[in-house]
Formats: C-alpha cells, structure tokens, sequence
C-alpha cells in the first residue's frame, strides 16, 4: 500500500509522469515486502514551490507506506527516489526532499488492513 507523491516547480508532461511512474515501481522494491502491485504515484508539476527562499527547481516527494521498514531501506529508496527524479526532472540532488510516512491504518475497497 505504498504511495509516492512528486510535487516540483518544474512542467511534467505524461512522458515524464510515465518515467517517473516506472521508476517508482521499481525503485519501491527496495523496502522489504513492496512492490509495484500495491503502489499509487502522484506526480505533479508547475507547482510554486520554493526552497532555501528560491524557486529554482526543487523536488519534494512524500513516500507513505503501510507500518514499518528498516531504516537501511529508507536509505537506499532515497538515493534512488533522488537520481530518478534529478534525470527525470533536470533538478540537482541536492534541492529535492524525501518525507517518509508509516502508516497504521491503510483502507482499500471498503475495509482496512
């Protein structure tokens, strides 16, 4: 049940929402248990985002999943999350953030896991 949400002050037309959408799905497989099967992605762009007081571009990206993972596999999901979206985006490394969520309670198809 993860979701991975990309908010960016950059334009994403489809072909870059659909790289992004993959990458995603591969890249969740890095925590234990996840896959693509589950995952929702949200991408949007041409938001005004600022960072560091500037609105050159920037990337912040929230990642909530249902309970818990290693710390390690947070690790390797944002260096992942990070290269993915600085290719995908043309945003430096350095100027895109990763929120991590751990969701109790998850509800799908009118009952809760």
């Amino acid at each position: 049940m993860p979701l991975i949400s990309v908010y960016t002050n950059r334009s994403v037309d489809r072909e870059k929402a659909d790289r992004i959408k993959e990458g995603c799905g591969s890249a969740i497989s890095l925590i234990p248990g996840k896959d693509e099967t589950w995952l929702m992605v949200d991408v949007e762009g041409d938001r005004f985002l600022y960072f560091g007081g500037s609105d050159a571009p920037c990337v912040m990206t929230e990642v909530k999943i249902f309970r818990k993972a290693p710390a390690g596999s947070y690790d390797a999901l944002t260096a992942a999350l990070c290269d993915l979206l600085s290719k995908a985006l043309d945003v430096p490394t350095d100027r895109i953030y990763v929120k991590y969520e751990e969701v109790d309670h998850w509800g799908w198809n009118r009952k809760n896991f």
